[in-house]
């Protein structure tokens, strides 16, 4: 029995699908041949493990992410926090390589899945089918002995139907049915989102793995959970959940286009972007410009707090300071 999935192509889907192209083309033609794409890409790889991880429960900062990415030994922390992160990496690392690869198979899902789990298993064997009923709320997945089956009908959807769907649409739907099914007896929600990357790489929409939507999943979980709990209340129509999905690439993509723009400034320091600092962009981005008072209001931090997260992005340039000492106000620059 195939597996079809069921959904309509709204407005609101259609517009964010088009925004979503519009944003890739220009973040694809402004990186070509650029020395800072390597730099780019690691931090998109750094925040990608951090918000996969997060998502289910990682303690670990950005930072202590990062620190590990780099080598450097973190002084306090659980072994299997730094397992699970270091295990993500080489997940990403392992997508990365094979994003080329034409047909995905059971062996390679299995693998994929041994890599992200390796260690850090409550329950079940890393890289195997589970053979136990799981329970995830109050949602029951189906029987071990019907994942097998499943896994196959998805495996053959992904490898013919999907390729005439849009990625943005793609990627979504194997994200959503893989976590249905939850063929594992652990560690099914990082893999299914390594897959659904593992489909913008194979369809060629990040070509060079600058994109991390996990992000966008990781700063409302409460909504990424009810996204997904949506669809089976709906009949498993995936409607809403492409919506939301969409928004979600398109809101990274132009946190991806901001970030491309703290690499093209002339500054003899690379600036990283902090997650607040990420926030504030798009506000004044939103706004148009903002006066220090409504800024700190906006991003929930003291006035000094707010300085410092100014600071780093006036030397760098990507912000000014319009206006007198009293009624200055800050806009992004255009660069």
């Amino acid at each position: 029995m195939a597996y079809i999935p069921e959904f309509t192509i709204t407005p609101l889907l259609l517009s964010e699908v088009e925004q979503v192209a519009a944003l890739r083309e220009r973040i694809q033609s402004a990186v070509v041949n650029i020395a800072w794409i390597p730099a780019l890409q690691k931090d998109t790889r750094t925040r990608n493990v951090h918000a996969s991880t997060a998502i289910e429960g990682n303690p670990l900062t950005l930072e202590q992410v990062r620190a590990l990415e780099e080598g450097r030994e973190l002084s306090a922390s659980g072994t299997r926090h730094k397992r699970e992160v270091l295990n993500y990496f080489a997940g990403l690392r392992h997508v990365e390589k094979t994003a080329t690869k034409k047909t995905i198979r059971h062996a390679d899902i299995l693998e994929l899945h041994r890599i992200l789990a390796g260690e850090v298993m409550d329950q079940g064997e890393a890289g195997k089918y589970r053979m136990i009923a799981v329970r995830v709320g109050q949602y029951r997945p189906p029987p071990a002995d019907a994942v097998s089956g499943l896994m196959f009908e998805l495996l053959e959807w992904w490898n013919a139907a999907s390729q005439q769907l849009s990625p943005v649409l793609s990627s979504a739907i194997l994200h959503y049915r893989f976590e249905a099914i939850h063929p594992f007896a652990d560690g099914n929600g990082r893999t299914g989102r390594a897959l659904a990357l593992w489909e913008l790489y194979r369809r060629g929409f990040d070509i060079h793995h600058l994109f991390s939507v996990d992000e966008y999943y990781w700063e409302d979980r409460p909504k990424y959970y009810a996204a997904l709990e949506g669809v089976r209340q709906a009949g498993e129509d995936l409607t809403a959940w492409l919506e939301y999905c969409a928004a979600g690439l398109r809101q990274t993509l132009e946190r991806v286009w901001l970030r491309i723009q703290t690499f093209q400034v002339k500054s003899p320091d690379k600036l990283v972007l902090r997650p607040r600092q990420g926030q504030l962009l798009h506000l004044l981005r939103d706004h148009g410009s903002m006066a220090p008072g409504e800024i700190w209001k906006a991003l929930g931090v003291s006035r000094q707090g707010a300085m410092d997260l100014l600071r780093p992005l006036l030397d760098a340039g990507l912000v000014e300071k319009i206006g007198g000492k009293k009624t200055g106000r800050y806009v992004l620059r255009n660069t």
